[in-house]
């Protein structure tokens, strides 16, 4: 069961015609693609936006809605911060129809340890302006859990954190980008990179070459699976994380929490989005074992809790049949899936379901509306990857969100572009560089929360 509006037996949207030329083609149109694009026609850069299949369609699409700062690695506070100001702004020019709204972000402690791992966070955290993060005890959760119950002990909580609705918003923005002089074509995968001399000139379609000296690459759970055929390496692997959501019911609970058991937060439509809080899905294909040293030390130290589902299904960018090499005029794993579209677990569907019926009683027990599963992507650091490529000069990458992609997306859309342009993106980049994984430097994992 699904409720989601990509198909592709929609027509697309988006058909803009191809350029020959442009100062900047973006390869993904997911948030970040999109508001990179957005903000490099406000530079006044000729824009493209290549998308294989349907705008906002798989994981920018697919995930919780949350916009939050809290339990963020350090190095993304300063951009998450700012990617709030900037949904408030594109809230404001789309009419207000992104579903934005700050209902703050808990995350409710079963003991003194989750407290003690909350209290750590928040104290690497300080010095931020705008960030309001508190820890809340038991005596005072009444007050920002109304609605809730659970022998919780505490929470780490934090009221400026917001949330959106993401299989609205981000074609919302697309149309904003569109109506700014941005090219969007839907259905027209991007081949390949055309190298010239060693460096960028431009990318090869399924409909055709556009030259341009810059590349944007924000392919999600496909960026390694490009780079890969122009012999550059990433260590970034997709697990799938099941969500659902209920049908309209009381107003029972207006934030968004998330406990040892349930995700939940509520949506514009009157249900609640839910999903299982703990140990996304991980489908074994060969970049398993090609990413194993790289991954090791997140694996020992649960950093990003997975449970195994055997063989990556065929189709996807890890499956075993997947291409991993082709030519520019060969068909390539992009047009082969134009919408990465994996089935929910059912099983996750009914225990997040069960558990929010015991949390939330005063929703009257809603039943299950849709459910549906997206392919996270995911780094050895569970940190982004978003910088230029040093083996492809001319591409910028901005990959390996780790599910935090929707909420920082335009933060990082933004730095894209000056990225691109060659300004200063305003904040150190240094934790998010392509060759970390590459240059001997320790795997310094993001925070356990």
């Amino acid at each position: 069961m699904t409720g989601l509006p990509f198909s592709l037996s929609n027509p697309p949207e988006h058909q803009a015609a191809l350029p020959a030329a442009a100062d900047c083609v973006v390869i993904g149109g997911g948030i970040i693609g999109i508001t990179a694009a957005l903000f490099l026609a406000r530079k006044g850069q000729r824009v493209v936006v290549l998308e294989k299949g349907r705008v906002g369609a798989e994981q920018s699409g697919r995930n919780w809605g949350w916009i939050r700062t809290q339990g963020r690695d350090l190095a993304e506070i300063p951009v998450s911060l700012e990617a709030r100001q900037l949904w408030r702004a594109l809230d404001q020019q789309c009419g207000g129809r992104l579903g934005v709204a700050t209902i703050g972000v808990s995350y409710l402690a079963g003991g003194q340890k989750d407290m003690d791992r909350y209290a750590a966070w928040l104290e690497g955290a300080q010095g931020h302006d705008g960030l309001d993060s508190r820890l809340v005890d038991r005596a005072a959760l009444a007050d920002v859990l109304a609605g809730l119950q659970g022998d919780w002990v505490g929470a780490l909580h934090t009221p400026s954190d917001m949330v959106g609705e993401p299989w609205v918003a981000v074609p919302e923005i697309a149309r904003l980008a569109a109506s700014e002089g941005v090219a969007i074509r839907e259905n027209c995968a991007v081949r390949c990179l055309d190298m010239v001399r060693g460096r960028v000139a431009g990318v090869v379609t399924e409909a055709g070459r556009i030259a341009a000296p810059r590349v944007v690459l924000a392919g999600g759970a496909w960026s390694a699976l490009f780079l890969r055929n122009h012999g550059a390496w990433l260590p970034q692997l997709s697990v799938r994380s099941t969500v659902m959501a209920t049908d309209p019911c009381p107003d029972a609970f207006t934030g968004a929490a998330i406990d040892g058991r349930v995700a939940m937060r509520r949506r514009a439509d009157g249900g609640y989005s839910l999903a299982r809080a703990t140990m996304s899905e991980f489908f074994v294909g060969p970049d398993a074992f090609r990413a194993f040293r790289a991954f090791l030390p997140v694996l020992r130290q649960g950093g990003f809790p997975v449970s195994f589902r055997g063989l990556a299904p065929k189709g996807h960018p890890d499956g075993w049949r997947t291409k991993r090499r082709w030519r520019p005029d060969e068909e390539t794993p992009f047009e082969r899936m134009r919408i990465l579209d994996p089935a929910p677990e059912a099983g996750r569907v009914r225990t997040a379901h069960a558990a929010f019926k015991d949390r939330c009683p005063a929703a009257g027990a809603p039943g299950i509306k849709a459910a549906w599963a997206g392919m996270i992507d995911t780094t050895p650091d569970v940190v982004p990857v978003v910088d230029h490529c040093a083996d492809l000069p001319g591409l910028v990458v901005a990959t390996g969100m780790c599910g935090h992609g929707f909420g920082i997306g335009p933060g990082f859309g933004r730095i894209v572009s000056d990225l691109v342009t060659g300004d200063d993106p305003g904040h150190d980049m240094a934790r998010f560089r392509w060759g970390r994984f590459t240059d001997g430097s320790p795997i310094r994992l993001g925070p356990d929360l």
